[in-house]
């Protein structure tokens, strides 16, 4: 009785504040435009960036492997869990990515406190960007390690901490592109740290693959870098349009993983279909550039159409477009008045953003159109001065 009488304070006070969140039901195909409770509008809210979650070749690989080899793994990898689809899959990333070997985790958090409890503990000392996705900051805190945060994308701060605190182990972990802004990390120059202090880096390519590179293999690897970062995750739920994650890097690393990655070695391997599809997608991934180049012009078409339409837009790095509105009250009118006029795109409130900071989070992709592009920067421009 008591726990009830909580959990409705802590309910209504999250109403107060306008920052309780709901869920909302989408049927059909993630796609351009989602079914959301029965009616058709257009989706700017999902991270499935080349659009091939409702792609039929990346549905076909699922249903192939489906037929194949069943619907579930039926164990941990290391019982009786690690089969065909996940070893073969495993090699093309890791050919993919550059590097001598690649483990499949089951989703990007797995793969973020797994990598970081395996590498650093008690001794150890990690670096972390103040802005690191959440899966991130929970696998610094859960390592034991010693967490140092340095200011978003300061290399001056981070230079500092690195001089002032030795480390038995010492690991820089950053996003590659940050989730909620958009913005890049200063790649070039945390390579340059970590190289002069002793450091290694693990880059979070979340948001990456499959949108920068010659064949979307990353950021890294679009600045030429992949051989200088030691521990590269990237995940399969975004531009792949499947679900699960991968770490790639050398043959020592991937074994140390099996080992002594808790998240990979008591949780049931990915269904095989999963990665069917996973393993469909990576060839679209590398052979179609094109699907990379209609993201970014569509990208940069709604950037300037918002910008010119009064919204503070800070320089295109990413298709991640975020237009800040302030409060959460204000987010939330915005969001709802754009959804009146069929573009769904949902506030973003603290505390996945700082206070202040309440925004809409604007993700077009390739399958988008130019005329949706233009309609959704008319709907959007008009639901921020609608009062």
């Amino acid at each position: 009785m008591t726990l009830s009488r909580d959990l409705d304070a802590e309910l209504a006070a999250l109403e107060d504040q306008d920052l309780r969140r709901i869920r909302r039901t989408v049927g059909g195909l993630q796609g351009p435009s989602i079914d959301l409770h029965g009616r058709q509008v257009l989706c700017l809210a999902s991270n499935n960036y080349l659009g091939l979650a409702g792609d039929p070749r990346v549905v076909a690989g699922g249903v192939a492997a489906l037929e194949a080899s069943g619907a579930g793994a039926g164990a941990s990898p290391l019982i009786s869990g690690h089969m065909e689809a996940h070893e073969s899959f495993e090699i093309a990333l890791a050919d993919w990515q550059g590097t001598e070997a690649a483990l499949v985790f089951g989703s990007g958090y797995h793969a973020n406190i797994g990598v970081i409890g395996a590498l650093v503990g008690a001794g150890d000392v990690v670096f972390s960007d103040e802005l690191n996705h959440a899966s991130l900051i929970d696998g610094c805190r859960l390592s034991k390690a010693r967490r140092l945060v340095y200011r978003h994308r300061d290399l001056v701060d981070l230079e500092a901490k690195l001089r002032e605190f030795p480390g038995r182990r010492r690991l820089i972990v950053t996003d590659s592109v940050f989730s909620m802004d958009g913005d890049l990390a200063p790649l070039e120059g945390l390579v340059s740290l970590a190289r002069q202090y002793d450091a290694e880096i693990m880059l979070d390519e979340a948001h990456a693959v499959g949108v920068f590179g010659d064949e979307g293999g990353g950021y890294a690897a679009a600045l030429g870098l992949g051989d200088q970062v030691a521990i590269r995750m990237g995940t399969l739920g975004k531009a792949f349009g499947s679900y699960g994650a991968f770490v790639s890097g050398s043959r020592q690393l991937i074994d140390l993983l099996v080992n002594r990655a808790r998240a990979y070695i008591f949780s049931t391997s990915l269904p095989p279909s999963t990665v069917g599809s996973a393993a469909a997608a990576l060839k679209i991934i590398r052979r179609e550039p094109q699907l990379r180049e209609r993201l970014w012009r569509n990208a940069r078409r709604l950037h300037a159409a918002l910008a010119e339409g009064g919204y503070a837009m800070e320089p295109l790095e990413s298709p991640i477009l975020p237009l800040l509105v302030g409060t959460s009250a204000d987010a939330l009118r915005v969001a709802q008045e754009a959804l009146a006029q069929g573009v769904f795109a949902p506030a973003i409130r603290p505390p996945t953003v700082p206070e202040g900071t309440s925004r809409l989070r604007i993700t077009p992709i390739a399958a988008h159109t130019e005329a949706e592009m233009d309609d959704a920067a008319r709907i959007l421009i008009a639901a921020r001065y609608r009062r």
